[in-house]
């Protein structure tokens, strides 16, 4: 019994230790072509690493694609990105959400080029000095951008991790123990002369995109399928463990989408708090307990204007936080009508070049149509 019980553990011993081989041939083989990543055998730019990195912050890789591309035509380094104005990069952002991404994208852009001669610190701690960088988005860079030892966990690798040693702490408590779980996953060692720190991490983050996905994960096709614990129980979806979320209340509102000729009312919203310096057609506070009558008096004045027109239907949206409905009104004023104080005219054909919110698109083609 002494003597199987001991091979049963060498064999474990063994299967752990080559975990990150085993890993790092399947991603040699399957490695997934995306636009920041370099051709294998060449170094990663640490400025389309930092790029992809907050881009991807809360978004799909197909979404972020297209905007990456664009982005690094307009300005192929971090020093273009910083001598930017912050309106050009939030007009460039419009439409990929989560706004105060792209304020802390400028900004740290301007960090790097003023403080750090345009080349970005090679160390998580000099990069978590850098605005808008975090403990996750500095592992990341450090590892794939430096080769710095160093385990960046993301919402794939979390849930890898989490069915690779059935972790049955429930998140966000369970983030510490996958984090050090994850760092055993790390590929060669710190004296190496590649450790290829950031393969091992880009491999578990492929692994989590395409086999192990939140539903239906493609098992037997996994390189580490047979040392997973949660296979061996049968429940691989149920991992990681999470808590029921709590949506919050639904929030009403009315937006005024105001036309002269060909031309649009316009204003922008505050530096800071939600959709932050983004365009926006006038509207009236988003509250819990809005109605239609409370709604239409935070309609802006307009000489001309006797009357609103109510849009059939409403536009909805989801915020991170809440749900919201909004009703749209119209209004036609002549020509010379001049614009309310913070507010402004542009012309339709233009909008595209606006720095417009996903929700104020959806206000606008209900509003006066696609």
């Amino acid at each position: 019994m002494a003597r199987s019980s001991a091979i049963r553990k060498n064999k474990q011993f063994i299967a752990d230790a080559g975990r990150p081989a085993l890993l790092l041939e399947w991603y040699d083989r399957h490695r997934r072509a995306l636009p920041w990543r370099p051709l294998p055998g060449q170094r990663a730019d640490p400025y389309r690493v930092w790029l992809s990195e907050i881009m991807l912050q809360q978004t799909g890789v197909k979404t972020v694609g297209p905007y990456f591309e664009k982005f690094v035509t307009r300005w192929p380094d971090v020093g273009a990105l910083g001598r930017a104005s912050l309106d050009d990069v939030l007009r460039m952002w419009a439409g990929l959400g989560y706004y105060s991404r792209a304020r802390n994208l400028h900004a740290c852009a301007v960090a790097v080029l003023r403080d750090h001669d345009g080349a970005f610190p090679d160390t998580e701690e000099g990069l978590r000095s850098l605005p808008g960088i975090g403990p996750y988005t500095a592992a990341a860079i450090a590892a794939i951008a430096f080769d710095r030892r160093t385990m960046p966990v993301d919402g794939n690798i979390e849930r890898v991790v989490s069915r690779l040693f059935a972790v049955e702490e429930t998140l966000p408590r369970a983030k510490p123990v996958i984090q050090k779980l994850a760092a055993t996953l790390l590929g060669g060692s710190s004296t190496d002369e590649k450790s290829r720190a950031g393969d091992s991490a880009q491999a578990l983050m492929d692994l989590g995109a395409s086999i192990c996905t939140p539903k239906h994960p493609a098992c037997s096709l996994c390189p580490l399928s047979d040392a997973c614990a949660a296979r061996q129980r049968g429940g691989q979806e149920s991992f990681p463990r999470k808590l029921s979320k709590k949506s919050g209340e639904l929030r009403r509102g009315a937006a005024f989408v105001v036309t002269r000729g060909a031309e649009l009312l316009v204003r922008s919203r505050p530096e800071k708090g939600l959709l932050g310096g983004m365009t926006e057609v006038p509207g009236s506070d988003w509250r819990v307990a809005q109605d239609d009558e409370d709604a239409l008096k935070q309609a802006p004045q307009l000489s001309g204007v006797t009357r609103w027109h109510r849009k059939v239907g409403v536009v909805t949206h989801v915020f991170t936080h809440f749900p919201l409905e909004l009703v749209v009104y119209t209004a036609h004023v002549p020509a010379r009508t001049r614009a309310p104080k913070d507010m402004r005219w542009v012309p339709i054909a233009t909008l595209g070049g606006e720095a417009l919110p996903n929700v104020m698109r959806k206000v606008i083609a209900h509003g006066i149509g696609s």
